[in-house]
């Protein structure tokens, strides 16, 4: 068939097709001088990648999967990465259109984050959007600007903090790889055990590990900001962030 059958009887157009190709997703076509012939081989991998598409994974992972580099047992795991979500219920995805309608942020901004990976969205249904936790995140940006701190030292506060949380996150993905995957791999347990097992430490994992880290960012920040105090604050900025400090960020609720 031609392309625009292929892409007719995939449901994706002519340059979607030509995008797949030129990322090593969909083989090169057949050629007969200057006519390029596709398969039935070419419309189930066209298949293949939209199903993929559709449970969020990235090109990359696609393109592992296709490859044959990931396997069975991987797949699920890499489902839940991809499509981690709020225990027990909905989630609403958003565009960046309604991100910064609902945030009060304007879009280039939004889109000037986005670029420089210090807002990171969610692939859903194959294309990337935000959620409620972005709108709050955002706003909670926008407040830190009316109260007074500068655009510019925010946003390189943000790089430095970038920088330093995916180097931490980088290495607990190795670590849950070297201790938990890799000896789960080299089992001899069924393929489908391991592919449960895999998704269910993922899913203790996650949330574990980002209590910890907000945790401890907490207690840091309020450790620095009293170490600061102490040092150039007047008695009565001290007494009163520290009775602030106690009521908002040390009381366990009930």
């Amino acid at each position: 068939m031609r392309v625009e059958e292929l892409a007719g009887k995939a449901g994706v157009s002519v340059d979607t097709v030509r995008f797949y190709q030129k990322q090593r997703l969909l083989p090169p076509p057949v050629r007969e001088g200057r006519v390029a012939w596709y398969t039935a081989d070419h419309l189930a991998r066209m298949d293949r990648v939209k199903e993929l598409r559709r449970r969020g994974f990235t090109l990359a992972v696609i393109r592992r999967f296709l490859d044959g580099e990931l396997d069975r047992a991987d797949e699920p795991l890499a489902a839940a990465v991809s499509e981690a979500v709020a225990p027990g219920g909905d989630e609403e995805f958003v565009t960046a259109e309604e991100l910064a309608a609902r945030s009060g942020v304007p879009l280039p901004l939004i889109d000037s984050l986005g670029r420089e990976g210090l807002l990171v969205p969610r692939l859903h249904q194959g294309e990337p959007r935000y959620t409620a936790d972005d709108v709050r995140i955002v706003s909670a940006g926008l407040r830190l600007l009316q109260a007074g701190l500068p655009m510019a030292g925010l946003l390189d506060l943000a790089r430095a903090h970038h920088t330093a949380v995916r180097a931490v996150a980088t290495q607990a993905v190795e670590l849950f790889d070297s201790a938990v995957r890799r000896p789960l791999r080299e089992s001899d347990r069924a393929e489908e055990e391991k592919a449960e097992e895999l998704v269910e430490a993922f899913r203790v994992v996650l949330p574990a590990v980002s209590e910890l880290v907000a945790h401890h960012f907490r207690r840091v920040l309020l450790q620095v900001a009293q170490e600061h105090l102490e040092a150039v604050g007047h008695p009565a900025e001290i007494a009163a962030a520290t009775a602030e400090a106690a009521r908002r960020l040390e009381t366990v609720p009930s």
